[in-house]
């Protein structure tokens, strides 16, 4: 009996978290079970801080809550992503018995109606889809009207895609005729027109990496310090995604990761260099003690 009743708890509260509201009528009719039991369940999920609401006759508990919050923090979609994956899913064939179950768990937990409503996003998000493609079929794209922020220019880009970055807000692709990757931003496209014509410089492709720094690159060094607690405690405060990599080991933590740029960590180190010690990592220390020598040089005054 136990058992049934932590089923019932369980089917309530997916219920409740769905992109809907429900009567107790509703709740009582689609369980089957009665009034005082379904009071009882919505009682105990308010004394649980599930974060459960009533506007007039109708229970639901809302995206803003604690419980669901962390269910977001898992499948870490934000809209914009799930307004791309359901683009690509009303591409596919509604057929799918696979389709039709992931449009519908999407539309749980995302309001499309509101969402589509802004026409810029569904811009952005169409070109994604659009994009999405080109690379699954390894062709070649002309970026209608890019604005560039570099040369302030208004120009359409001949480029083979490869690969979208941040959620499908970014793009990364080759680009013939500079002979260079570049990473180009969607919101800054016109349009986007798939061409019939395969990649010819796949193996000049390269992936942009991003560091716990903020730096870019096409390349990784890896790299690896041990700190004391202040400096610990300022790392994570400052890069709290470099917790990831970091271990605790005989009264000290150890940084093991890789870097697109001596910049970034570099700055760290020499900001609390009485705290850091540098492991094994030549192209780390070389920057710093070229930091040093030009501090150094700095103070020394002119002949």
């Amino acid at each position: 009996m136990r058992h049934d009743k932590l089923g019932l708890q369980l089917e309530l509260l997916l219920m409740l978290t769905e992109n809907r509201q429900w009567t107790v009528e509703q709740m009582c009719e689609h369980l089957d079970i009665g009034r005082r039991n379904l009071y009882y369940y919505l009682e105990f999920f308010k004394g649980a801080d599930f974060g459960l609401v009533k506007h007039g006759q109708y229970y639901s508990i809302p995206r803003q809550s604690r419980f669901i919050s962390r269910l977001c923090d898992i499948v870490k979609f934000t809209e914009d992503e799930a307004v791309m994956l359901k683009l690509l899913l009303d591409g596919a064939d509604d057929r799918s018995a696979v389709v039709r179950s992931v449009k519908q768990k999407l539309s749980r937990f995302y309001d499309f109606d509101i969402i589509e409503n802004d026409p810029v996003r569904r811009h952005q998000a169409q070109m994604a889809s659009r994009i999405y493609e080109a690379v699954k079929l390894r062709r070649v794209i002309v970026i209608r009207g890019y604005a560039s922020s570099h040369s302030g220019s208004v120009t359409d880009r001949r480029v083979e895609p490869f690969l979208l970055m941040n959620g499908g807000r970014d793009l990364r692709a080759y680009e013939p005729s500079s002979g260079m990757n570049k990473t180009f931003r969607i919101s800054r496209m016109e349009s986007v027109e798939m061409l019939d014509e395969e990649w010819a410089n796949a193996s000049r492709h390269r992936q942009m990496f991003n560091d716990y720094f903020n730096f870019a690159s096409e390349t990784l060094t890896p790299v690896c310090i041990s700190m004391d607690q202040l400096a610990y405690h300022v790392l994570i405060e400052e890069y709290p995604r470099t917790e990831h990599d970091i271990v605790k080991r005989d009264g000290r933590w150890i940084l093991e990761t890789e870097v697109c740029s001596m910049l970034g960590i570099g700055r760290f180190v020499l900001g609390l260099y009485g705290h850091i010690d540098i492991i094994g990592s030549p192209e780390l220390e070389q920057y710093v003690r070229e930091q040093l020598e030009v501090y150094v040089r700095k103070g020394r005054p002119q002949p």
